[in-house]
């Protein structure tokens, strides 16, 4: 394959520009905002799995603070009902007398024993109000340093596509004045090669494998036409003779 020494030259910007868009690329996947907000989202899910099940404790203590509240009430309710009776005189019976007594002051051990029950679920809801405070001001925190961490993503993302589309822009100028049949070798090689398809021959060494060549080599170089495409033996990829190739 033949084509012109500033062909050629042409290519090594192709290359260049190339190497440059693969760099924001690697550089946008790496943003350190990305590991950032990945292992704040994972606190985050933790401690929303931890607010819920303290909302669900607080709400099982609400019901259970309600029903043993009624159970009480039903026990003072009753009490009330007999001590009228007791104090009403209805009751003459020494047998139901003595029976109602023992019901009023068991019924009062009942309602004794409920309220202890009520202010140990009210302390437990407490405890449960307090534990979900806490963590829905510990949601709130984690969410606020993701969104931050998102846009200072946001903004390194848009920074880095904009010198991508410009490095772009410029590639597709130059690419389109490289003959089609050069180019096309230079994209095989490239994708074949690592992302770098054709490289500089400086000071008889090649910039892409960066191995020197040996003096054969070094003669065959001098030797090609100034328009001959040429290959480096060892990497295969396009060599480019400049200036600075030292032949």
């Amino acid at each position: 394959m033949n084509a012109a020494p500033a062909d050629q030259i042409r290519l090594l910007d192709v290359q260049s520009l190339d190497a440059r868009l693969q760099q924001l690329a690697h550089k946008r996947r790496s943003l350190p905002e990305h590991a950032e907000i990945e292992s704040l989202t994972k606190d985050l899910t933790q401690l929303r799995d931890l607010l819920v099940a303290s909302q669900t404790e607080e709400s099982d203590c609400s019901r259970e603070q309600t029903k043993a509240e009624q159970d009480v009430d039903q026990v003072r309710q009753r009490a009330s009902r007999d001590q009228q009776r007791l104090d009403s005189g209805a009751v003459t019976s020494p047998k139901d007398l003595e029976n109602l007594q023992r019901e009023i002051a068991s019924l009062a051990k009942r309602q004794g024993d409920l309220e202890d029950v009520v202010l140990e679920i009210m302390e437990r809801r407490e405890s449960a109000q307090e534990r979900v405070a806490e963590l829905t001001e510990r949601v709130s925190s984690v969410q606020s340093k993701i969104d931050d961490a998102t846009a200072r993503r946001d903004a390194a993302q848009e920074s880095l596509d904009g010198e991508a589309a410009s490095a772009t822009k410029e590639r597709e100028v130059i690419a389109g004045s490289v003959p089609a049949d050069l180019l096309k070798l230079y994209e095989k090689l490239r994708e074949q090669q690592g992302g770098v398809g054709a490289a500089r021959l400086y000071q008889r060494r090649c910039e892409g494998c960066r191995l020197e060549l040996n003096i054969t080599e070094v003669n065959d170089v001098k030797a090609a036409a100034p328009d001959a495409v040429l290959r480096c033996e060892n990497c295969r990829r396009i060599l480019i003779r400049t200036s600075e190739s030292g032949l």
